[in-house]
């Protein structure tokens, strides 16, 4: 149960503001963004996504650029309510197309009229963007494709000779092609969200890969449709078929990992990958509850009827071995009195044909330290480096102004930095100093292995050939190395 849902920009203007049960300040959006923007608590940079302020509970997820809160003064889930925000998040960017600040304002008629049937006097009712259908008649404002920037990686899945479409970034549910045909499309991600942690010496400590299939359906009529996973998938460690049944997603608390799954369609190109690819192990797994299961013991095919919008067709999880794609060699040693000296060496760990972008490096230092200077690699165009003296870290960013640099599989890059202390070292001065965090995203490629063999759609008329799109994300969620 929750008193107040509102959304707003990065800037803390107010764009959508509900009040449900009347028992918070109207104040509370401006009391919410100055406590975030300001946060000082706990030693945190970033205030955390549930916090309570004068005995209201504050709950909120960063989405687009955009802060999605909910208030209470009751003791709710927060997985409960968290999971609620992101499925707010998603079923507005379902109806609107694309979700921004823009897109928001332009419909507000058409959000309010969402939140009207998602949530009623606080408690939440439905989710589901096909149920929502038959209750909302509003048609959404489209926002012009030339006008919506370009999101961080998006482009860098426009590869190869094969594009998605650009209208998918701004198409919505519910809108109709020019002369009142709809495409037939679906999309299909594969996205990994992989944890290392690496010794000082380089050896792995902790691997493990949280994943999701992904689906976005566009298909009319309601075919059935059929996606071939590996032959050899194993669920469980004894490669026994111990995988969760079909479960309710309407805000399941088992769903939480859904909420690393709400990512920005754009820049599909088919790649479907025939090979086996491997013996994989998936530890646990779960599924929509759209997805049957009847053969999947047989020949690991998942059969179901899509239901609008995007949605979670399986989340899965892995510990197996298997081998990152970067190598992190960090490296930091007394150079004089007051004086030390580090090396971060990062190598791309997978083929020259894959390339990764996006990529942030970020070390602290010492405390006491007062000055940092730094050596680049020769020719290392598009590489930055700097010293964030408030929270004593180190950031090395690998991406040109208004364009992202791709590192290629099997190149190699060097950092040097030469720190200058205020005071002498008591210690062991790598004990001061890290872990190194690394963020990073790499389009088409898949750490676990896990493919699509083919994705089959039951064919209503013989020339009935839906468009067919597939990608596979891996991104870093907790990458570290230790010194």
């Amino acid at each position: 149960m929750i008193a107040q849902f509102f959304v707003l920009s990065q800037r803390g203007d107010n764009i959508v503001f509900r009040d449900y049960r009347g028992e918070v300040s109207k104040g509370s959006a401006e009391i919410f963004f100055r406590k975030v923007k300001f946060w000082k608590e706990d030693e945190e940079e970033e205030a955390p996504p549930v916090f309570n302020v004068d005995g209201v509970n504050y709950i909120h997820v960063k989405i687009a650029g955009l802060f999605f809160v909910a208030t209470t003064r009751v003791n709710v889930s927060p997985s409960l309510v968290l999971e609620l925000l992101q499925r707010i998040a998603r079923v507005t960017k379902d109806y609107l197309g694309v979700l921004n600040e823009d897109s928001l304002r332009k419909n507000f008629v058409l959000v309010y009229e969402l939140l009207d049937e998602v949530i009623d006097f606080g408690y939440p009712q439905t989710t589901s963007t096909e149920v929502l259908k038959s209750y909302v008649f509003n048609e959404p404002i489209v926002i012009d494709s030339a006008r919506v920037p370009p999101l961080g990686p998006a482009s860098m899945f426009m590869q190869g000779t094969k594009k998605m479409p650009g209208t998918a970034i701004t198409k919505s549910v519910i809108v109709t092609e020019p002369g009142g045909r709809k495409r037939e499309e679906i999309f299909v991600d594969i996205i990994e969200k992989i944890s290392v942690t690496f010794s000082s010496s380089g050896y792995i400590l902790t691997s493990e890969i949280d994943g999701t299939i992904q689906m976005k359906s566009y298909l009319t009529g309601s075919p059935e449709i059929r996606l071939a996973l590996n032959e050899d998938l194993s669920i469980g460690r004894n490669s026994s078929s111990v995988y969760g049944e079909n479960k309710p997603s309407l805000l399941a608390a088992d769903y939480i990992v859904a909420l690393f799954s709400l990512k920005l369609q754009i820049g599909y190109v088919t790649d479907y990958r025939s090979s086996s690819g491997g013996a994989v192990i998936l530890d646990d797994c779960n599924f929509h509850e759209s997805v049957r299961l009847d053969s999947f013991d047989v020949d690991r095919t998942l059969s179901l009827i899509p239901p609008d919008g995007e949605f979670a067709a399986m989340n899965y999880r892995m510990t197996q071995e298997f081998k990152p794609p970067f190598r992190v060699n960090p490296l930091i040693e007394e150079a004089g009195q007051l004086k030390a000296e580090v090396i971060i060496k990062i190598h791309a760990d997978f083929a020259p044909s894959v390339t990764a972008n996006t990529i942030t490096v970020q070390m602290p230092v010492p405390t006491y330290t007062a000055r940092v200077s730094f050596e680049l690699e020769s020719g290392a165009v598009g590489q930055t480096a700097d010293f964030k003296e408030g929270a004593k870290r180190l950031e090395w960013c690998l991406k040109k102004a208004g364009k992202m640099l791709q590192i290629v599989g099997g190149s190699e890059h060097t950092l040097r930095a030469k720190l200058t202390f205020s005071q002498e070292s008591h210690g062991n001065i790598a004990r001061e100093a890290g872990p190194i965090n690394m963020n990073f995203t790499i389009p088409m490629y898949n750490a676990s292995k896990l493919q699509v063999r083919y994705l089959h759609i039951a064919k209503k008329s013989p020339s009935y050939n839906p468009y067919r799109w597939v990608r596979y994300v891996t991104q870093s969620n907790s990458y570290v190395a230790r010194l």
